[in-house]
């Protein structure tokens, strides 16, 4: 599969849910071509330039796939069968590792562990029957150097180069937290979805390990969020261009002076001296004035008046004393102070949105974790919503409306009841979004309206690592021992917050 940089091919950039839009913005923004919106996904073609630039510069992309090889099984013999035809050497040597990821949603394939089984029987049989019986590639469960997607839809099967490695997430600037941080692909999406590039001031009062801040800074200065990342799988790959994506990595020419407030709080000391360490390891704590206050302390906002973006306590693995009262504290603080301002809030239960007080302009399901959530805005004006649409204010005013007769409207099951859609994938009350989207281009990557999910599609649930969850919880905010450079050398170029002091 060696091919020049100019040579296009290809691409699907995996996302949220509810950024799927946002992300083919950053995408076309890059020059990249033939973009198409799909379920948590969105297809493109381009060169090795637009997939480095991909994996550097989008801030909404969980991943950025290859797909090399499409066909059709009708059963795990077939499975095995068809990808033992393709010519596995133009993919990889006998001195590489790979790992195989399988995602399925098919009736023919129930169990991806399974699929991911005969996917690499087939690999390694391939090499077995042309170098011998004790010729083969490595199997590598954690930092292989070739990833391999696996997606099936139905009996549609695409095979991918993952480039990316280790989720985009781990942007690599985190060096603590605290309990259920936000994802910063979802915490930069929410951020980008809020419209706000640098104009105005951005608040978090309830502020957290930082990642809301970190990524409001790494926006406003138009820092890729890619360069704090140790490496990509694309590094390992037969026609990696080093000088092509060195000049890329290195390439600041973009970057701008932050000239925006941004400002974080809350109510934990700790969780403020996580916040600064994470800022400080990005680079960007100059930019930002942190402090430690509870959301009932703050009596002015700052001006000019822009945009709050925050991730409250669910009343999950994160709670307050009195759930009802911290909603309804802030909505009185966001009434009251933040006159001017629009506010996103990220949640999970209806019950204490609705202590807010105020009315949403515009409600967006996602995912936060495995917590289906619900994203809801809210323009803060002065007076009544009378007084303020009659002087020519606007509001994206959503209304949802409940089927009848369903036994989900009971109050106190809709209290417990995520938002958006359930796990069976059925439209519920909370989605507004009744049209289609355009079916992908890539057949296997668009999920079926007849099948069943196998296992969940959310990207960070149990599927993809059923340690996930599991392993962070009950851990306590820490600040880790700095063990060599967080990331790598960026050769001439250097942050460090102690350059303007």
């Amino acid at each position: 599969m060696k091919m020049t940089s100019n040579d296009k091919f290809e691409m699907v950039a995996k996302t949220f849910q509810g950024l799927e839009g946002v992300l083919a913005d950053e995408l076309r923004a890059l020059g990249a071509e033939n973009v198409e919106t799909g379920k948590r996904m969105v297809s493109f073609t381009g060169d090795l330039e637009t997939l480095y630039k991909a994996n550097l510069c989008c801030r909404t992309a969980l991943r950025i796939l290859k797909p090399f090889y499409s066909f059709s099984a009708k059963d795990p013999d077939d499975l095995y069968e068809k990808t033992k035809d393709f010519d596995w050497s133009s993919i990889m040597t006998l001195d590489k590792t790979f790992s195989i990821d399988s995602t399925t949603y098919s009736s023919e394939f129930t169990h991806s562990r399974y699929v991911t089984y005969r996917i690499k029987d087939a690999i390694v049989d391939w090499f077995k029957d042309r170098y011998g019986a004790d010729k083969r590639p490595g199997v590598r469960l954690q930092d292989a150097d070739v990833m391999i997607n696996v997606h099936i839809s139905g009996t549609d099967v695409t095979l991918s180069l993952d480039s990316s490695g280790d989720s985009l997430h781990k942007r690599g600037y985190r060096v603590a937290q605290t309990e259920a941080p936000i994802n910063e692909v979802l915490a930069a999406g929410i951020i980008m979805l809020s419209g706000w590039k640098g104009e105005g001031s951005f608040v978090d009062p309830m502020c957290g390990s930082g990642t809301f801040l970190v990524e409001a800074a790494l926006i406003a200065a138009n820092i890729n969020p890619g360069i704090y990342r140790k490496g990509f799988a694309f590094e390992h790959w037969k026609d990696f261009d080093s000088e092509l994506f060195d000049r890329l990595y290195n390439d600041e020419s973009n970057e701008r002076a932050v000239e925006c407030k941004i400002v974080g709080a809350d109510i934990s000391p700790k969780a403020v001296a996580i916040a600064e360490a994470n800022l400080k390891s990005a680079g960007v704590a100059k930019y930002v004035d942190l402090s430690v206050k509870p959301i009932s302390k703050w009596t002015e906002a700052p001006q000019p008046a822009g945009v709050v973006v925050t991730n409250p306590p669910y009343g999950e693995r994160i709670s307050a004393p009195d759930m009802d009262a911290l909603y309804e504290t802030i909505g009185s603080k966001l009434k009251h102070v933040f006159t001017g301002y629009n506010a996103w809030i990220i949640g999970y239960r209806d019950e204490y949105f609705r202590k807010i007080g105020l009315s949403a302009s515009e409600k967006i399901p996602m995912y936060n974790g495995a917590l289906e959530c619900e994203l809801r805005e809210y323009v803060i004006f002065d007076g009544d919503k009378k007084s303020f649409m009659a002087a020519g204010g606007k509001l994206k005013e959503t209304r949802q409306e409940e089927p009848k007769n369903d036994r989900r409207r009971d109050d106190r099951r809709n209290d417990r009841k995520p938002f958006g859609k359930d796990r069976r994938g059925e439209r519920t009350p909370g989605d507004r979004r009744s049209g289609e989207r355009k079916p992908s281009k890539f057949n296997s990557f668009a999920r079926p309206q007849t099948e069943k999910p196998a296992e969940p599609e959310n990207p960070l649930a149990a599927r993809r690592n059923p340690f996930a969850l599991k392993s962070i919880g009950g851990k306590r905010p820490s600040l880790p021992p700095q063990n060599g450079p967080l990331m790598r050398s960026r050769g001439w170029k250097k942050r460090d917050d102690n350059d303007n002091k």
